[in-house]
């Protein structure tokens, strides 16, 4: 598949002048309960995944304003819920402040965006959180760049499928570090390739080699 532009959209982005120019505003990050899009049922009973282009998912549905967030997974339309809470978007407030002090001693670190349209190998995706470079930032409204850091929120428990199925594509299309943010358990799961540690209360959370310097504990992650 060639590389495709996209559209992206994120939430606060007017904090950001570094994006203002860049990206258009109205996106907010969502909860990730996964939904295949309903279709007339099999002769088993269950509900036919029927396959499109992505011709045809990018003009339906990538621009779509609505209650769901839509992404294209082996040619299915995956159609997850916005369900942004209060929750999730202090965590997010607060990784992306640790990211502004980093920023502000070193002008090479990247930004934090919520919910970017973002093809991993030949799914498009949207991670709840994702890194950017500035040289990634530069070019991604011309260019797919995949992120070298995703975060994934998981509020319920159902969602924790969808999460995993996410992290093959992450794996596949070399992401160095992926979180899994547990909030109810104050847990954070820090994947680098096939290893996973967990961090519980009094345990540090790095980011690295993602993000120099990143590092924060998990009371800091939900505070």
């Amino acid at each position: 598949m060639a590389i495709k532009a996209l559209n992206v959209s994120l939430l606060f982005y007017h904090q950001n002048p570094i994006f203002a120019k860049k990206i258009s505003a109205n996106m907010t990050t969502a909860a990730i309960q996964q939904i295949p899009a309903t279709k007339p049922a099999s002769p088993n009973g269950k509900p036919k995944e029927v396959r499109i282009s992505w011709d045809d998912f990018e003009r339906r549905y990538l621009s779509r304003e609505d209650r769901y967030k839509y992404e294209w997974v082996n040619g299915t339309v995956v159609k997850t819920p916005r369900t942004m809470n209060q929750v999730q978007q202090f965590i997010w407030l607060n990784l992306k402040n640790l990211l502004e002090q980093l920023r502000a001693k070193n002008p090479k670190i990247g930004e934090l965006i919520p919910e970017v349209d973002t093809f991993f190998g030949e799914n498009m995706r949207r991670p709840d959180i994702a890194y950017f470079s500035p040289e990634q930032i530069e070019i991604f409204r011309h260019t797919n760049q995949v992120p070298q850091f995703a975060v994934e929120i998981i509020s319920k428990k159902e969602q924790l499928n969808a999460a995993h199925e996410k992290m093959a594509d992450y794996r596949n299309a070399n992401v160095a570090v992926v979180w899994h943010i547990f909030p109810k358990l104050q847990e954070v799961h820090v994947y680098r390739g096939k290893q996973m540690t967990i961090c519980l209360v009094g345990d540090s959370c790095s980011a690295e080699p993602a993000i120099p310097g990143f590092k924060m504990t998990v009371e800091e992650v939900f505070k």
